[in-house]
């Protein structure tokens, strides 16, 4: 049989003031037919995974597009609709769909990015089995349950599943067109805007929640996905929600939903996270590293910038949180990296060993927010260049090949500054040792990123402390001027009902 296969991933941060236009998908754009199989196949992604157990079973996959950007703004209305496009034309042509998706795309011409691509595609192709493999954090609406027959999310945040959620939606499209099951699909959201740090899958109520799904699969449901959301996209249900999938018995699937949404609710109060001031975070960490000094053992204490999260849609260029730490004294910092290309144009042109003072990041105004932060200089040594590239060791996506664009390292009295002409996620170590830092021989590492570097940077760290430096990616949702948002929700109405049926 002739499979449609495709991946768009976008998480879209509607109050990011970074473009996502058609470039943005991928390091030089989206990649099409043969040149998107290549790129994908022997990866550890949803795709990945199609390509794998599709081609195992003996099918024929035809690769439409594999499109994959940065969490970031509101996608270009252009964009979207040429992706959208190349995906529905190449279904005219198959017999099946599986589609890796994220669940949290909202373009210019739309809030739902991928339930308009399912009903397009559901209206080509009205009796295909259709099998979609999302994000943890998608926002699950009726437009995709309406048009998939087949719909399973990560179970992990850190996300280290993404190949395995692809294997699973492709068995299970496998049995569907083999008649050996009969997909039936029951959904619950809730009026609950998690927020994402607590929707961390190793602890806390998102980890027993996922774990009711696991149970959920191994007594019969075929595939139970407890989706985060969102928080960060004016839609009108940034929302959580529970999505279940039986063999044939919509009724038992409903049950399923609703018994997890219902122990959801119950745990509301602890999906909610409270930001501590910037100030007290820097104290603390202060105060751990002098404690842990003493302690045997080597490894940094990591200040996790959530607040200016690259991949949540941060501008990588908010340095609220470095400079409140020169401000208190803290020394021995690697920090990066800081997305500024002006400040690498400069540092290139002055050359190694050069003494330079300029301002890095604070460039891109924070407009939704109505934020602008005031040039703050830094003076040090241009002690290194690179091109920027390094290759992915793991856990997530293991293997790929990183370009970060030209990368300065700026060494200050206080602090090593990585800074790249493009704002990046800490996948691994080797984002500061491919230009010679070996951040674990540091006394603070601070990370732009909330979720993602935790498998790699907390084993070889002594503590961890989040900061909230208030940029686009802030965990207090109220300084956010949502306008289409349905009320009443949860946190912010406290009130907030929910029925269970």
């Amino acid at each position: 049989m002739k499979i449609l296969i495709a991946r768009l991933n976008h998480e879209t941060n509607t109050f990011s003031p970074i473009p996502t236009p058609l470039s943005s998908f991928g390091d030089q754009g989206p990649l099409y037919g043969d040149a998107a199989y290549a790129a994908s196949k022997n990866t550890r992604t949803g795709i990945g995974a199609f390509i794998d157990v599709l081609e195992k079973a003996g099918h024929e996959v035809v690769v439409a597009c594999s499109a994959m950007a940065n969490p970031s703004g509101t996608v270009d209305a252009h964009a979207y609709k040429q992706l959208s496009d190349t995906i529905v034309s190449a279904a005219s042509d198959c017999q099946a769909v599986a589609l890796d998706l994220h669940g949290a795309m909202v373009a210019e011409s739309t809030d739902d990015g991928e339930g308009d691509l399912l009903e397009r595609i559901r209206a080509v192709l009205p009796h295909a089995p259709i099998a979609v493999a999302l994000d943890l954090h998608g926002q699950m609406t009726n437009k995709i349950i309406v048009n998939s027959d087949i719909v399973v999310s990560f179970k992990t945040y850190p996300h280290v599943d993404m190949y395995e959620t692809g294997a699973h939606a492709a068995t299970l499209l496998i049995g569907t067109i083999e008649r050996r099951i009969k997909p039936a699909l029951a959904w619950r959201q809730l009026p609950l805007m998690l927020n994402t740090l607590c929707s961390r899958t190793d602890i806390g109520p998102m980890h027993e929640a996922v774990e009711r799904a696991r149970a959920a699969q191994s007594q019969g449901m075929l595939a139970v996905s407890v989706l985060a959301g969102f928080p960060l996209a004016d839609i009108a249900a940034p929302c959580i929600s529970v999505a279940v999938v039986s063999d044939n018995d919509h009724e038992a699937a409903d049950a399923v939903a609703q018994d997890i949404a219902a122990f959801i609710w119950s745990k509301r109060e602890d999906f909610v996270y409270q930001s501590e001031p910037l100030a007290a975070s820097i104290a603390r960490a202060n105060e751990l590293a002098n404690e842990l000094a003493n302690q045997p053992g080597t490894g940094p204490v990591l200040l996790l910038d959530h607040g200016d999260n690259c991949m949540s849609g941060g501008t990588c260029d908010d340095m609220n949180v470095l400079h409140e730490a020169l401000k208190q004294g803290l020394d021995d910092i690697v920090v990066g990296p800081i997305c500024d290309p002006q400040a690498v144009q400069i540092l290139i042109e002055a050359g190694l060993h050069a003494t330079v003072t300029l301002a890095v990041g604070d460039k891109v105004p924070l407009t939704q927010l109505g934020l602008t932060n005031p040039s703050r200089p830094l003076t040090g040594v241009v002690s290194a260049i690179s091109d920027g590239q390094y290759v992915v060791s793991g856990p997530t996506y293991t293997g790929q090949h990183i370009h970060m664009g030209r990368t300065v390292c700026l060494e200050t009295a206080q602090a090593k500054v990585l800074i790249t002409e493009t704002p990046q996620e800490h996948w691994d170590l080797g984002i500061f040792s491919h230009i010679g830092i070996d951040a674990t021989q540091h006394r603070f590492v601070l990370l732009k990123s909330r979720m993602y570097c935790r498998p790699v940077f907390v084993p070889v760290s002594k503590a961890l402390v989040e900061c909230d430096g208030g940029g686009v990616t802030g965990a207090d949702h109220t300084r956010f001027p949502y306008k289409k948002l349905n009320r009443p929700v949860y946190p912010f109405d406290t009130d907030t009902q929910w029925q269970r049926l």
